[in-house]
């Protein structure tokens, strides 16, 4: 499996507003820091969304991790307080007694929807049966948190694992072949549980997860981080070291520096920059009538919604005649993610630190 870049969950799915308002009559329940997660989660959705879900605290953390990536904001004490009071309100259900009968599938709930609109929920029964296939085919080459080594790619960052839904990619990948040319035969039960598995260990890598840690990342050449910087890497054509990137190493450390190359259009550790640092995204939408450009305020299949230069709001709606082109200043950085690898990543950043 491929040690490339990772993708970048973007797309966030909304229950019907009828719904939504059913939600916001119901209370969260009584306890410590039921304050803080009011504020935060509320600032995007109702936090009533998690009611009548029961999950583990790193399910939780999982969850408020992903929240993080796409923007909610707080301070690591206040992230730490609503993963406390979930996973202290809102705890496992307890099951039934097992039946011969086959369990039937959990239904999708509105906080499934967070992320991709075919985000894969964790089961962690079948997790930890994942786990059994994992070491008796895989932990040799791949290691024992699927980070890859030596003799296997770091699986936790493999496209064929992000772009995975309950094995629909794992699984043609291993009847088509390891590329090692490893025999791994599997029935479809087995695929899904590792799926399981696999999902599980990207999910403790995030910022909440059990094995996060910040680390010692300047472990690239500064030379090669100048070649891929001015070849293939293309960043020489937009961004210069005596411009914009001038003494960047005296303003960020390390950590914080290689989120800005990788993830430029988020703030340190993945909150969005509220500052006037940030490039929006623009959006000129042209009707037989007239061509209106501005920042871009919402986009979908069927409308698109900007503030002009003037600051008016303008919405339209999306069909025949209606041409709309998306302005993204940071669609090369977005364009990368499936092109550089780590080695070409730690480079880049070795390379940035030698501008103080």
């Amino acid at each position: 499996m491929t040690s490339k870049g990772t993708r970048i969950l973007l797309l966030v799915g909304f229950a019907p507003w009828c719904v939504l308002g059913q939600l916001q009559g119901q209370q969260l329940p009584e306890g410590p820091n039921r304050e803080t997660v009011q504020r935060i989660c509320s600032a995007c959705h109702p936090a009533q969304i998690v009611l009548g879900r029961g999950m583990t605290r790193e399910q939780w953390g999982s969850i408020v991790s992903n929240m993080i990536s796409r923007g909610a904001k707080g301070s690591d004490d206040e992230f730490a307080e609503v993963v406390d009071y979930l996973a202290t309100n809102l705890p496992p259900t307890k099951t039934a007694t097992p039946t011969t009968q086959t369990k039937a599938p959990r239904p999708r709930s509105m906080l499934d929807q967070a992320g991709a609109n075919d985000k894969q929920v964790v089961d962690e029964e079948a997790a930890a049966r994942g786990k059994t296939v994992y070491i008796a085919q895989c932990i040799t080459c791949h290691g024992t948190k699927a980070r890859g080594g030596e003799r296997g790619a770091d699986l936790v960052r493999s496209l064929v694992v992000l772009h995975d839904r309950y094995g629909s990619t794992i699984g043609p990948f291993l009847v088509k072949g390891h590329p090692e040319g490893k025999s791994i035969t599997l029935t479809q039960d087995q695929i899904v549980d590792l799926s399981h598995f696999l999902h599980q260990q990207v999910g403790n890598t995030l910022r909440t997860g059990p094995y996060n840690r910040v680390l010692d990342i300047l472990v690239g050449d500064p030379k090669e981080g100048k070649a891929f910087f001015d070849g293939p890497g293309k960043c020489s054509q937009c961004h210069s070291t005596t411009g914009d990137l001038a003494h960047i190493a005296s303003k960020y450390d390390p950590p914080v520096l290689q989120l800005k190359v990788v993830f430029p259009q988020t703030a340190a550790f993945g909150r969005r920059s509220s500052s006037n640092s940030r490039k929006p995204v623009t959006v000129t939408v042209t009707t037989p009538t007239e061509s209106v450009t501005g920042i871009l305020d919402e986009i979908d299949d069927f409308n698109v919604s900007l503030h002009d230069d003037s600051g008016q709001y303008r919405s339209f709606q999306r069909g025949p005649g209606v041409k709309v082109e998306r302005h993204d200043p940071y669609a090369g950085h977005v364009a990368l993610l499936d092109e550089y690898t780590d080695k070409d990543i730690h480079d880049v950043v070795a390379y940035l630190e030698t501008f103080k």
